[in-house]
């Protein structure tokens, strides 16, 4: 008899707090989940909902952080799935994982207790580089976790929208030469939208943009200060050290 489980392994995060269980080769939870779980906002009793959550590293950092809170974890690969239900027990968090696809109908979604107007944050790291202007990898789990579909985005966003509570707050992360397209997928229904780039020192461009957004405010669009990963000598910053490492929220100067 053949298994066909993949290989896994162990890995830390946050300092050692958060251990997670994920496959060894093709795509895997990295510094992506972390700044976007510091993102991410919520209070005890929140429902807080992670879009293809992958092995849960994200929300699953977000619980870490905050106490209470109802943290349901959506992923369409149940290998993914099975992994992020081992790591909410590996954590000691409460957690529920549901298999579905984001593009699934609304009547899908509520099946499983997602309905409509039942989120206080959605949070997400939708597959986000251009097949075009990409080379896509070779192995399936890696490239549909990179890999953007057309409209893909607007999917998401469309799902997350539908899902918020008024004034729920959608959190994401996505490449910076993107934003473009992050803007127009949330120009319907999505307001008092923040921005924070992030770069890998302050010598280099931005390779990512966290992005915040309020389900039906009309507030203007906030442009934060940047966020530095290292230093000119190439040494982590403290900002990129307490949240990468401390598990904190950005600061209030960034997102708040």
């Amino acid at each position: 008899m053949t298994d066909n489980r993949p290989d896994v392994g162990e890995d830390a995060f946050l300092g050692g707090r958060l251990r997670l269980y994920q496959p060894s080769s093709g795509h895997r939870a990295g510094h992506d989940a972390m700044l976007l779980a510091a993102a991410t906002p919520g209070r005890p009793g929140d429902r807080i909902v992670d879009f293809g959550a992958g092995v849960g590293a994200a929300g699953l950092a977000v619980a870490t952080r905050i106490d209470n809170v109802d943290l349901v974890l959506v992923e369409r690969d149940e290998t993914l799935a099975v992994l992020a239900r081992r790591n909410a027990v590996l954590n000691s968090l409460a957690a529920r994982v549901c298999i579905l696809d984001i593009a699934a109908e609304a009547e899908t979604f509520a099946r499983v207790g997602l309905g409509p107007d039942t989120a206080d944050v959605v949070l997400m790291n939708p597959p986000f580089n251009d097949a075009v202007r990409h080379r896509p990898s070779p192995d399936q789990g890696r490239r549909a976790a990179h890999v953007a579909e057309p409209s893909g985005l607007g999917i998401w966003t469309h799902a997350a929208r539908r899902m918020l509570k008024s004034g729920g707050v959608l959190s994401l992360i996505w490449r910076s030469d993107g934003l473009a397209e992050v803007l127009s997928a949330l120009d319907r229904g999505f307001g008092d939208i923040a921005i924070r780039p992030v770069h890998p020192d302050p010598r280099k461009p931005a390779i990512r943009v966290l992005v915040r957004a309020v389900k039906g405010s009309r507030a203007p669009l906030r442009l934060c200060p940047d966020l530095m990963l290292s230093d000119e000598m190439g040494r982590p910053t403290r900002e990129a050290q307490v949240v990468l490492v401390g598990g904190q929220a950005l600061a209030p100067t960034g997102l708040r």
